[in-house]
């Protein structure tokens, strides 16, 4: 007699490798605020002046963030501390991450890193970017031969 073994499916093998990416991937980052997290969660809506930049950064304070402005990109760095005890506990479940980030956008035009303004509330970075003079359009007179 034979003995029949079965194959596992196609569909099988992709969850499974799918669950151990996962837990590999978990592992990793686990808690971390990293750049491929897209942390923080930003709007960029531009005009013809400039733009406006929002970021989405709560439970910091002003001091735990860093903002630059060169040429065309926006760099927002910081840090947030964790809020899980250190001892004694068993976490189930921990999706707000901690630690350092920075996040570099790249913006449609050049800014004036002089005139840049940023207000921080209730955990809403909001950042005005002017355009800077040399990307401003320019009207041409046309003069009639």
């Amino acid at each position: 007699m034979f003995r029949r073994f079965s194959m596992p499916s196609l569909w099988d093998e992709v969850e499974r490798l799918q669950q151990e990416m996962n837990r590999l991937f978990n592992e990793t980052f686990s808690g971390r605020l990293s750049a491929f997290s897209g942390f923080p969660a930003i709007n960029i809506w531009s005009h013809e002046d400039g733009a406006v930049l929002t970021a989405e950064l709560p439970g910091l304070k002003v001091e735990d963030l860093d903002l630059k402005a060169v040429n065309d990109t926006l760099t927002i760095s910081g840090s947030r501390e964790s809020d899980l005890p250190t001892e004694g506990v068993e976490v189930h479940r921990q999706e707000r991450g901690f630690g350092k980030f920075t996040r570099t956008i790249q913006l449609p035009f050049q800014v004036d890193a002089e005139k840049v303004s940023a207000t921080y509330r209730d955990g809403l970075l909001t950042v005005t970017l002017p355009r800077a003079e040399s990307e401003r359009p320019r009207r041409i007179a046309i003069k009639a031969s």
